[in-house]
């Protein structure tokens, strides 16, 4: 029997879930997507996993979110449904004020523009920091579509999976999935091998205890990288990338991103060719949300926003 139960969240104004949804318009509805003006995805709530869904029901500036909970079996218990929440208020960054952010940026003309034309987006964070790592990995020297659909491939591959109403809803791997199923089965996926034994290497140091990347969250940036880096296929690039999706690190800036370099150039650079150092010497302008920031221009460039000056 399916059960279902419905909580109204309230986050910190602004907010905006279409924009801030805007990476997952075209996911696979059975993985994460944003389709119908909903937001949908398996997440874990300690013993069980379940399908949420979650809608907007107010205004940018009068925020409020109706979270569906769906699984098959027992009852939503209130510490599940708390539970609940607090992934979904992790994921979208709902209790993190923007107003710091926004007149931080006040003096550059550019990043002003930007964020006023995208109020209350909050860039997406993933659930952990595994599966923040794993994304990386998969994205390092290939475009974020083809990415995606390999991410995605992992999860219908290798995920624990919901059933609602005779659909099947798929959950990110775990370290032990990824484990079990071996470098020829992640390489599967659509990865090279060197990706999938880089991939199959991490899941195999958590699985061990050898990596615990959730208790990295306590640690300095510096400290995250030199840990990092030292694991088989992580780089520098890929440790901030890591940092800034999975730990929510704001103020990390993968500036040896050809992507992020671009798309800043687009709007500081008429496009000129830049370097990271180019590129982090521009985001110091935006202080402690430098990474934030540089997703707002990507998400300006998305939606094909046109500046005036």
């Amino acid at each position: 029997m399916i059960q279902k139960a419905t909580m109204v969240i309230e986050p910190i104004a602004p907010f905006d879930l279409a924009t801030s949804s805007l990476v997952f318009i075209d996911g696979n509805r059975c993985v994460r997507t944003y389709q119908d003006g909903y937001f949908s995805q398996v997440i874990d709530i300690g013993n069980r996993r379940v399908w949420a869904k979650l809608t907007s029901n107010g205004c940018i500036n009068k925020p409020k979110l109706i979270l569906e909970l769906y699984t098959e079996g027992s009852c939503f218990s209130e510490e599940e449904k708390q539970q609940a929440m607090k992934v979904i208020a992790h994921i979208f960054s709902l209790d993190m004020p923007l107003k710091p952010f926004y007149d931080n940026v006040k003096g550059d003309a550019i990043m002003s523009q930007v964020t006023e034309r995208l109020c209350g987006f909050k860039f997406p964070t993933t659930p952990t920091v595994f599966e923040s790592l794993i994304d990386a990995i998969v994205e390092q020297q290939i475009s974020i579509k083809v990415a995606r659909s390999i991410e995605e491939r992992l999860a219908v591959m290798f995920g624990e999976s919901v059933v609602v109403g005779g659909e099947e809803f798929f959950a990110f791997p775990s370290a032990a999935a990824l484990v079990d199923a071996g470098v020829e089965g992640v390489r599967r996926a659509g990865l090279s091998l060197r990706k999938a034994e880089y991939i199959y290497g991490v899941a195999q140091l958590v699985v061990s205890g050898g990596l615990d990347l959730e208790g990295l969250k306590g640690f300095l940036d510096k400290s995250v990288v030199t840990v990092l880096d030292g694991i088989r296929g992580i780089g520098v690039w890929t440790a901030e990338l890591t940092m800034l999706r999975g730990m929510r690190r704001f103020d990390v800036l993968p500036a040896d991103d050809f992507g992020l370099r671009r798309v800043i150039s687009r709007y500081y650079c008429v496009s000129r060719v830049i370097n990271a150092l180019e590129a982090r010497q521009i985001a110091d302008a935006w202080g402690a949300w430098k990474g934030l920031a540089a997703f707002y221009l990507i998400i300006a460039e998305g939606k094909n926003i046109v500046l005036g000056f």
